[in-house]
């Protein structure tokens, strides 16, 4: 067949001869591509080096490696220091001020490239890079290179311990300022995503689960099940369903299946016994074993589901899950617990409220314990007033005379109540914002229980 030939692909015939030539054309390329990495794949196991630029440490000799002694230094000093100050952050800080740059090189046109400071992206690459052990990776599978070493085993083994030890760290956040515990397993009923975020106000930071397209808004539309739910709510209520999940043997044997009697006693024990340790265990600790055991938590507008992966959670009853088993993925058999939650605007925060409860004790509402002490501390002023005007406490307090009044109020509260929002045990709906609008409230306490909503 010539390649100048034309088909006319209008016949059944020409359409045919058409399609097998270009069968026979991506047959070719397939085989073509085969060889090439197949060739490569034995060159490689061969310790041979396949090209492309040479990484810091080494020049290209007859189109081998062949090591830089200047450079070679500037990679061991790196790995010095990396193994002393444990952090690929602090190294590069220290890099930088005492002027150590990257590889410099020339383009093909002869102009000079490189030489700037090394990245902390280019630092974990050295810093993994099995060519300075004298080493060529294919796959995954390191094999002995035609080139010399730079670093030496004890050094390169210390080096990876503690990259090892920082990437567990981070997948536990066990060194974040306020851990969030359900980091990458939460979604909303939609199936989007939704990321830990927060918000700082008045030196109070304030965690949230936010949906993606919420995060992206503006460049993404948001979905009608986008949303934005309280992280420690969430994080509260999905602990209360595993620490109650430890405590029923039922659950505990159902997950475990067919075993021997003493067995089970002892399953049930060790269940127990991570029960009661679980108020104790450090927020990593609970991130390790939460991110083990659940394969996600989907926030609805009207529950809230736990997929759980049981065996994963007998692993971590028996105390046999380690560090390195800690994963996200969604590999295993899974158990569900649902939970009838809503969530609730309370003035301009969302709160998540069990169904057939009025309240979920978390912890203290901050907006309204600093209206309580606000209350305690204008009392003492107008007990203490000589005989001033309420504009005159105002202004010594400073604020407006009309604040000062209606928080002024707030100081001959019932006693249950305003010992209920010390303890945090306020109906969930009852805000800050909403105190203050309440306006004018019976003397009587248990009028001011029925009407701000306490009993």
């Amino acid at each position: 067949v010539s390649v100048t030939q034309q088909f006319n692909t209008t016949t059944s015939i020409g359409r045919l001869t058409l399609n097998m030539l270009l069968s026979f054309a991506q047959f070719e390329r397939e085989v073509t591509g085969e060889r090439i990495r197949d060739k490569i794949a034995a060159s490689k196991q061969k310790g041979m080096w396949m090209g492309g630029l040479p990484p810091l440490g080494y020049d290209v000799a007859n189109r081998k490696l062949a090591v830089n002694a200047a450079e070679a230094e500037t990679v061991r000093h790196i790995y010095h220091r990396y193994t002393a100050l444990k952090s690929v952050h602090a190294l590069k800080l220290e890099l930088d001020v005492s002027g150590v740059v990257s590889k410099a090189r020339r383009d093909r046109n002869g102009n000079p490239t490189g030489a700037k400071p090394i990245a902390i992206g280019a630092l974990y690459h050295i810093l993994q890079n099995r060519l300075y052990r004298g080493e060529i990776a294919h796959k995954g599978k390191p094999y002995p290179g035609q080139h010399d070493a730079i670093i030496d085993e004890a050094l390169w083994s210390e080096a990876q311990a503690i990259l090892a030890d920082n990437r567990v760290e981070r997948t536990t956040r066990s060194k974040a300022f306020a851990p969030s515990l359900l980091a990458g397993l939460v979604y909303d009923g939609g199936g989007e995503r939704m990321s830990p975020t927060h918000a700082t106000k008045n030196g109070a930071r304030y965690r949230y689960y936010v949906s993606q397209s919420l995060i992206k808004r503006g460049w993404v539309k948001p979905s009608e099940s986008a949303c934005r739910v309280p992280a420690s709510d969430l994080e509260v209520l999905v602990e209360d369903q595993i620490h109650t999940l430890l405590q029923e043997p039922a659950s505990i044997l159902a997950f475990a299946g067919t075993t021997t009697v003493a067995a089970h006693n002892a399953l049930i024990d060790q269940a127990a016994w991570l029960a009661q340790r679980w108020p104790e265990l450090s927020a990593s600790e609970k991130r390790g074993i939460l991110g083990a055991c659940l394969s996600r938590v989907e926030v609805k507008p009207d529950t809230i589901v736990i997929a759980l992966r049981p065996l994963r959670l007998l692993e971590a009853i028996r105390g046999k899950l380690s560090p390195c088993q800690l994963d996200l993925s969604d590999e295993g058999p899974s158990a569900v617990l649902t939970m009838p939650v809503r969530v609730k605007r309370t003035g301009i925060a969302n709160k998540l409220v069990i169904e057939g409860q009025s309240e979920i004790a978390i912890k203290p509402d901050r907006s309204l314990l600093r209206l309580i002490v606000q209350a305690r501390h204008f009392h003492g002023l107008v007990t203490n007033s000589n005989g001033r005007s309420i504009r005159d406490l105002a202004e010594e307090a400073g604020v407006s005379p009309s604040y000062f009044t209606r928080v002024f109020r707030l100081s001959f509260l019932a006693p249950n109540i305003t010992r209920a929002i010390v303890q945090g045990r306020q109906p969930a709906e009852f805000s800050a914002i909403k105190l203050m609008r309440a306006g004018q409230f019976g003397s009587r306490w248990s009028d001011q229980r029925r009407e701000l909503g306490f009993d």
